[in-house]
């Protein structure tokens, strides 16, 4: 076996997917012991330790690098397997990480075609779902093959792709504001109310407070609801303040479940589409006129890059 055989790199990009080499080697239909062993010949072939023994299992930096490789060759079978016939080759993983209030808005609408011919073609889009400013993360480490980010510079070796900008609103149910800001949010009560958010990675609130009234880096009284959809309702049942996407929040304001905090008020997030050109090809820009035969990965940037063009604001 060589440093690079394929068997081996499936072999790791199962320890990353699974965390654990008992759920590997159910996820190749094989046994540990030959999970073990293939990781072990890599290895040794090249003078590497790629896997930290822990729970759950991590990659060390080699490790990463190994499994980008991992994941191209992932991506460039599922193109195969949709050239030559879906029952000709398994399905491949296509995993792409994704921010999750774009993934609550227009992700799914412009993947929807992708994704209905995947199931003819025989492969399997995967959505990760992470914070925007920590998508790029998971690329980087070569836990999925593109993402959409905040980030606007490229790895090396990757492709870049302006999308547009997600508006953030704050919004608040009726209810919510005749018993705790009769008098509307200002600098004096803002710290002193509730807020939703969706985890600790998310400062959506804060950034908005800031523009409001010029706080940077506010300490917030938070409610974490992990959940874009979830949000709506929270707010909608007077659990908080929330600052939404206005595709979110355009519904609840049209019913009049939530109403406009500041209406003037708002934050935008500027993203941006970023893959990895696949060994042996030249990736296109999503814009860009698409050739004969696209890569799967170039056909998920070309429609994230069309449903951005009419579901986000053009950048600046």
């Amino acid at each position: 076996m060589n440093a690079f055989d394929p068997a081996a790199l499936e072999c790791l990009a199962a320890l990353a997917d699974a965390g654990s080499f008992e759920r590997a080697a159910q996820q190749l239909a094989i046994t540990q012991s030959a999970v073990s062993q293939r990781l072990r010949t890599l290895e040794t072939g090249l003078g590497r330790l790629l896997v930290v023994r822990s729970r759950p299992l991590r990659l060390t930096e080699p490790g990463k690098v190994l499994l980008r490789y991992a994941r191209q060759m992932q991506a460039m079978r599922a193109d195969l397997a949709r050239e030559l016939g879906a029952g000709l080759l398994q399905v491949e993983r296509l995993p792409i990480a994704v921010n999750a209030d774009s993934l609550a808005t227009w992700v799914l609408p412009a993947l929807d075609p992708v994704v209905r011919d995947g199931q003819r073609a025989g492969y399997g889009l995967e959505l990760v779902v992470d914070d925007q400013d920590f998508t790029h993360q998971s690329l980087r480490e070569g836990a999925v093959l593109g993402c959409v980010s905040t980030v606007a510079e490229p790895l090396r070796g990757c492709s870049v792709t302006s999308l547009g900008c997600m508006r953030y609103v704050a919004v608040a149910s009726p209810d919510f504001s005749s018993q705790f800001m009769p008098q509307g949010l200002d600098r004096s009560n803002f710290a002193r109310l509730p807020w939703l958010v969706f985890n600790r990675k998310d400062d959506m609130a804060s950034a908005w407070v800031e523009q409001a009234f010029g706080v940077a880096e506010a300490r917030l009284v938070e409610r974490h609801v992990p959940s874009t959809e979830a949000h709506a309702r929270a707010a909608a049942m007077a659990w908080g303040l929330a600052v939404m996407p206005e595709q979110m929040a355009a519904p609840c304001l049209a019913n009049g479940s939530l109403q406009a905090v500041h209406a003037g008020v708002y934050v935008e997030v500027r993203l941006h589409w970023h893959q990895w050109r696949l060994l042996g090809t030249e990736a296109t820009p999503p814009d860009a006129a698409p050739p004969l035969r696209a890569s799967a990965l170039d056909r998920i940037g070309r429609a994230l890059a069309e449903g951005a063009r009419t579901a986000l604001r053009p950048p600046g």
